[in-house]
């Protein structure tokens, strides 16, 4: 069984059967929530075990819906890359394949890092799901080459994410959608995406404003993600900004003013 939030009173009068929970944890800034929640659902006087991404726990293998819904799936933990807004790098000391489980929303850190076997083998497993394929955890890039965009077209994919989180990242982006194009995809079709990191330390309103445009041009649909610290701390007025870039009817008429088509 899987819940969100405290323990529900009905749970705790009947306990039909839990002999343990296990409260997982994303977001550092979360660990207070759930401590919260550890301090409820200890009322059943069960077991409770308490990790997740937060405690920098992402080296174990992955098991389908443990933790996640159905269809949402690892093939691989971390990165080889060490990026300093990211911890993935950190906690797995690189980037390690696993055993590849069914699944059609991949959210590896970075499956482009992966071998080319390991990356035909998920795209083969991909290609007999009942769902179209998402790559919610991110597609590098600067790592992507032809043969990898064309058997990412093949198997239909539903929707793609790149990032443009440095400067750095811009000039690959331009690349990679000419390769997404070449193999068949269209910006118009809204699969190619990209997750724009705003809000840190010296960035600006205009400087954000001009990445998303930017990205907007290379061919992929905007997402503004705001940048948290350990504490979570969100500046309202980006909080704005971050709404303005996210929701999908505004940023449709955006991606229309300035060039998002084919």
């Amino acid at each position: 069984m899987a819940f969100i939030g405290p323990l529900p009173r009905e749970i705790e009068k009947s306990n039909p059967g839990i002999k343990e929970v296990h409260i997982s944890v994303t977001f550092t800034y979360d660990i207070p929530k759930a401590e919260k929640l550890y301090k409820s659902w200890s009322r059943l006087g069960v077991p409770i075990e308490m990790g997740g991404p937060a405690f920098g726990d992402r080296n174990g293998d992955f098991v389908p819906g443990q933790y996640l819904k159905p269809g949402y799936t690892f093939t691989s933990r971390g990165c080889n890359n060490k990026c300093w807004f990211c911890s993935a790098w950190r906690d797995t000391n690189g980037l390690r394949e696993l055993e590849i489980k069914d699944g059609w929303n991949i959210l590896d850190d970075n499956i482009l890092g992966t071998s080319d076997h390991h990356f035909m083998t998920v795209m083969d497993m991909l290609h007999r799901q009942p769902e179209r394929p998402i790559f919610t955890g991110g597609i590098e890039a600067k790592l992507l080459r032809p043969w990898q965009a064309k058997l990412m077209k093949e198997i239909k994919t539903r929707r793609l994410y790149c990032a443009y989180d440095t400067p750095d990242d811009y000039e690959p982006l331009v690349e990679a959608g000419k390769i997404f194009r070449a193999a068949g995809f269209t910006t118009a079709s809204h699969v190619l995406s990209c997750y724009v990191l705003i809000g840190y330390r010296g960035d600006t309103f205009e400087k954000a404003k001009s990445r998303l445009i930017d990205t907007i041009r290379a061919g992929f649909v905007p997402y503004a993600m705001l940048y948290r610290d350990k504490g979570g701390q969100v500046d309202p007025e980006w909080r704005a900004f971050q709404r303005e870039w996210c929701r999908p009817q505004i940023v449709g008429v955006k991606m229309r003013e300035y060039g998002g088509g084919d």
